[in-house]
């Protein structure tokens, strides 16, 4: 089943943020569960992220990993927790093929990867 969600224009590709995601997840999956882990460095965050469409079936879970390096970064200056666990929700969301066409980046990991062009 093909979704169109809202998109943005990073360059040369459309992107579906993260919150249009999560409100499609919710409309759509009314006995859903998102959680979050965090593991950390002293200089590092790392997410795991884990999205159950159904609580019912445990089961079939999707789940999503993301880090972010302190400091690395406007946005990582004062927000590298909050940055890693959209990311890591965004790909677990994504694994569910919500919001995607062909491959699983989220916007701020192409435009980070553009920015060190």
């Amino acid at each position: 089943m093909t979704v169109t969600l809202p998109t943005i224009d990073i360059k040369w590709k459309r992107y579906v943020l993260v919150k249009e995601r999560i409100k499609y997840f919710n409309e759509t999956y009314p006995n859903w569960s998102i959680t979050t882990e965090r593991y950390s460095e002293w200089d590092m965050e790392i997410i795991k992220a884990t999205v159950i469409p159904d609580c019912d079936k445990p089961s079939r879970a999707f789940t999503g990993y993301s880090q972010a390096k302190w400091w690395d970064g406007f946005i990582n200056k004062t927000s590298a927790l909050e940055n890693c666990e959209s990311s890591a929700v965004w790909r677990a969301l994504a694994f569910m093929w919500i919001g995607i066409d062909d491959w699983i980046a989220s916007a701020e990991e192409v435009c980070k990867w553009m920015s060190k062009e």
